[in-house]
C-alpha cells in the first residue's frame, strides 16, 4: 500500500542504465499500458454484456459478476492508468499535486478492496447455492446481492479514510504541495502500525482463508452428491445426458477458475507485502535491483492482472456469454453496414428523382 511517489528515482533516462540494472522498470513501462489497453475495454464489454441479462445466468449471480467487473474497471482506471501510467510518465502534471495524489492513492486502495471482496461475496453466494439448500432461497436473491455489494462498497470507502493521513507532501514548489510519500509519524505510530497490519489481514489473509474454506466445503459436497446421483441414476442411464450435473459442472468451473486465479495471482504480492512493505516501507526505496523490490513489483503486476482476466474466464467457461459477446462485437459493424446501405438507397433514390 505504501508506495512512494518519488518520480526522480523511478525515471532514470539514460538508456544504458535501464538496459542494465533497471530491467524491471522497462518491463513496467511496457506491461502496464498493455494491461490498460486490454483490461479497460474487456471490463466495459463484460459490464454491458452481463447487464443485458441474456447470458443464461440468474439475476443474483449477474449482479455479483457485474460488480466484480466494475471493481476491476476501477482498478484499471485508478491503479494502472492514473497511478502507474499517467503519474509515472507525466510527473509534473496535476496528478502530482499532493491532494490529488492522496486521493488517487486512496482510490487505489478502495478499488482493490472492492475487487477482492466482490470476489469473496461471489464465492460465498456460490457456496450457499451448493451447500445450503434450505438457506439459498432466502439468501441467493437479487435483493440480497444488491445489499451485499452496497454494504461492502460503503465499508471500503469508510475503512480506508486513514490513507489520507498515511501520506505527506514530498516537496513544496511555488507554494504548491507536490508528490506523496509515506508519513513517518503515521507509519511509526501505534495506530499506523495497527492499520497497516489490519490492511494486510483484511485485504489478503481473510479473503484467502474464506475462499479456500468455501471452495473446500463446496468440493467435498459436490463429490458426495455426484456419487450419490450416479448411484440413483443406475447403470441404465449411464449414457444419458444429465442436464443438472452439466449445469452444476459449469457453475463449479466458473467459481473455481475465478477464485483460483485470484489466489494464484495475489499470492506473490501478499508474501512480498508482509516481508518488505509492512516491516519497513522505505527499506528498498531507490534500489531497483534488490530482490525484495523485484519480488514486490512482480507481485503487483500479477495482482493487477487479475483485474483483466475475468472477461476471458467468462468467455472460456460460459457458452451463452460467448454468444452475447460475439453479438456485441458484431453490432458496430452491423450498424455501420446498415448506415452504408441506407446511404446507398438514398443516393439511388436521388439519382432516379433527378
Amino acid at each position: 500500500m505504501y508506495e512512494s511517489k518519488t518520480f526522480s528515482l523511478d525515471r532514470i533516462h539514460p538508456l544504458s542504465q535501464k538496459m542494465g540494472q533497471l530491467t524491471i522498470l522497462l518491463i513496467k513501462e511496457i506491461y502496464y499500458p498493455i494491461l490498460a489497453v486490454v483490461g479497460v475495454p474487456a471490463n466495459l464489454v463484460t459490464i454491458v454484456t452481463l447487464s443485458r441479462g441474456n447470458c443464461g445466468l440468474s439475476k443474483c449471480i449477474s449482479i455479483y459478476m457485474v460488480a466484480m467487473a466494475t471493481g476491476d474497471l476501477l482498478v484499471m482506471i485508478s491503479n494502472i492508468m492514473a497511478y502507474r501510467i499517467f503519474s509515472y510518465h507525466f510527473p509534473h502534471s496535476f496528478l502530482s499535486h499532493t491532494p490529488v495524489c492522496k486521493f488517487n492513492l486512496y482510490m487505489n486502495v478502495v478499488s482493490l478492496d472492492l475487487a477482492v471482496w466482490f470476489t469473496v461475496s461471489f464465492t460465498f453466494d456460490r457456496f450457499i447455492i451448493i451447500c445450503c439448500q434450505k438457506f439459498k432461497t432466502k439468501y441467493c436473491t437479487e435483493r440480497t446481492a444488491a445489499l451485499v455489494i452496497t454494504m461492502f462498497s460503503i465499508l471500503a470507502f469508510i475503512k480506508n479514510i486513514p490513507v489520507f493521513s498515511a501520506f505527506e507532501s514530498e516537496q513544496i514548489i511555488n507554494k504548491l504541495w507536490w508528490g506523496c510519500r509515506p508519513n513517518p509519524a503515521f507509519v511509526s505510530s501505534p495506530f499506523g502500525a495497527m492499520f497497516i497490519w489490519f490492511y494486510s489481514i483484511w485485504r489478503v489473509w481473510i479473503p484467502f482463508t474464506l475462499i479456500v474454506l468455501f471452495n473446500s466445503l463446496s468440493i467435498r459436497l459436490i463429490i458426495v452428491a455426484s456419487k450419490a446421483r450416479r448411484r440413483l441414476r443406475g447403470h441404465s442411464s449411464e449414457n444419458q445426458s444429465d442436464s443438472e450435473m452439466e449445469n452444476r459442472r459449469n457453475s463449479i468451473i466458473l467459481l473455481f477458475t475465478i477464485s483460483g486465479s485470484f489466489i494464484l495471482f495475489w499470492l506473490t504480492e501478499s508474501v512480498s507485502f508482509v516481508t518488505t512493505r509492512v516491516t519497513n516501507p522505505n527499506k528498498y526505496q531507490g534500489d531497483h535491483t534488490a530482490p525484495p523490490y523485484i519480488a514486490a513489483e512482480t507481485g503487483a503486476m500479477l495482482k493487477l492482472l487479475t483485474s483483466c482476466i475475468n472477461t476471458f474466464i467468462y468467455a472460456a467457461t460460459q457458452r451463452k456469454f460467448r454468444q452475447e459477446l460475439k453479438k456485441g462485437l458484431k453490432y458496430p459493424w452491423i450498424l455501420i453496414e446498415g448506415l452504408i446501405k441506407n446511404e446507398a438507397k438514398t443516393g439511388v433514390a436521388w439519382l432516379h428523382s433527378g
